[in-house]
């Protein structure tokens, strides 16, 4: 199995800095798989501004909002991927109306049978305040289960506070 490391922070903590740069360090060709939609012109503008600080820098990009593991299985055996991030993979999930729980148990099965490396990136929502409406803690009860499934098969897991990493769990 290739290794998996899960790189989980805050918003802006510098999780998605420290994720490719640890992707950019291990052998062959690296792949971006971005999972962000353009779903007001906000993000739009995101994903343009993300596209262009990847240009020049060698990462083959993949945009796969769903299909995450069928990309991870596609991909496999070409060199490392990056699959930022999972937060956003749930919400079109959720958003798409598709079963979130057996989407993550197919991406976790997909991730044991890798033969390269994986590097996934997720939001951790779990420091801040409970949300006042039940549709925001739905999404936060996901997006920490969703969390925890993936870390308990990742080799290693790492919290990056404030671009400083934090090792969670090292397997090796």
């Amino acid at each position: 199995m290739g290794q998996i490391l899960l790189v989980t922070g805050g918003a802006r903590s510098g999780k998605s800095r420290f994720a490719e740069m640890r992707a950019r360090s291990m052998a062959g060709d690296p792949v971006y798989i971005a999972t962000a939609q353009a779903f007001d012109e906000e993000m739009a503008e995101r994903i343009i501004q993300h596209r262009t600080e990847r240009r020049g820098q060698g990462w083959q990009t993949i945009e796969e909002p769903l299909a995450i593991a069928k990309a991870l299985r596609d991909t496999d055996g070409a060199g490392p991927r990056l699959l930022d991030c999972l937060t956003l993979w749930l919400n079109n999930v959720i958003h798409a109306g598709g079963d979130w729980r057996s989407e993550v148990k197919g991406l976790v099965a997909t991730l044991a049978e890798q033969s390269s490396p994986v590097v996934l990136v997720t939001n951790e929502v779990g420091f801040g305040i409970v949300p006042d409406n039940p549709l925001a803690r739905a999404f936060r009860d996901a997006a920490g289960f969703a969390a925890q499934m993936v870390a308990e098969v990742a080799d290693e897991v790492v919290l990056v506070v404030a671009g400083y990493p934090v090792t969670v769990k090292t397997f090796r």
